[in-house]
């Protein structure tokens, strides 16, 4: 985060090739900031370009690396503060989150502007957020909140299901605030949840899990935390991953700075614990 600055590196050896600042005007009051932070670097996959979220001052930077002596940069105002984000199924819109704002932030990696600013509360969280295909309204992308228990689902699909795209088409309920990520797999049929943040701690040492061609259905609730066995500590259960095969889910279990932590892994079928 510090100093308020991002940096274009050669690939092969990691060497700075060039530093640009990024203090500037706020997109709300206009207002100078002198230590915007930078949050989410993705690259794109349209142009040769890294699309930079500048915390505080809510803008959305496509930055062009094809001359980088003479840097081509779009500015994109969004809103205030973004953190982090992920891409459709398409890999053309990115999909960010202005946690502050309670809203979330399309940008058309493609044709290089804001497609839209979406309402989504309370302070969304996504990391890199969840796509897949709702039984109703197509292809979706999904955030969940750290001052609330809504899952969010954005519709993304503005070719076949036009109506819904760039809409909130449901919001699920999970166990509760706290979340930081929300994770699925092409090969999957679940969503999971978690909620690390939640000062219950039955809910910040365990996982809500959606069946997503059944989402009326509710959440089952899987005490990672206790299949861990580590014994005393806060055990926070945080950040599910899959693995490449999409057959296995793996959960950090965040202890103290003197206990002891884990990693546990799910089979992503049964839902049962692997090891």
């Amino acid at each position: 985060y510090w100093p308020p600055q991002y940096v274009i590196m050669g690939g092969n050896t990691l060497e700075p090739m060039k530093i640009v600042s990024t203090r500037g005007m706020t997109v709300d009051t206009q207002e100078y900031h002198p230590e915007p932070r930078v949050a989410a670097i993705v690259a794109s996959h349209q142009h040769p370009e890294f699309i930079v979220n500048i915390k505080e001052t809510g803008k959305i930077l496509l930055v062009n690396y094809e001359d980088v002596d003479n840097l081509s940069v779009t500015t994109i105002p969004a809103a205030r503060f973004l953190h982090d984000g992920g891409w459709d199924s398409t890999h053309r819109y990115f999909l960010t989150a202005a946690n502050k704002s309670n809203k979330i932030a399309v940008v058309d990696s493609k044709d290089r502007e804001l497609e839209a600013l979406i309402d989504a509360t309370e302070i969304p969280h996504p990391g890199r957020g969840a796509n897949f295909k709702h039984p109703e309204f197509g292809p979706v992308w999904a955030t969940s909140a750290l001052g609330n228990e809504n899952i969010t689902l954005i519709a993304t699909d503005p070719r076949k299901h036009k109506d819904h795209a760039w809409k909130v088409v449901e919001t699920l309920k999970g166990q509760g605030g706290g979340s930081l990520f929300v994770k699925t797999h092409p090969k999957s049929k679940n969503l999971w949840v978690d909620s690390p943040l939640n000062p219950d701690t039955k809910i910040s040492q365990s996982v809500a899990v959606f069946d997503i061609n059944n989402l009326d259905k509710g959440y089952e609730v899987l005490p990672i935390a206790d299949w861990a066995e580590l014994g005393e500590g806060p055990k926070r259960v945080v950040q599910p991953e899959y693995n490449k095969a999409g057959d296995e889910v793996w959960f950090s279990v965040w202890s103290g700075k003197e206990q002891e932590s884990a990693l546990v892994v799910v089979d992503d079928k049964t839902r049962k614990l692997k090891k």
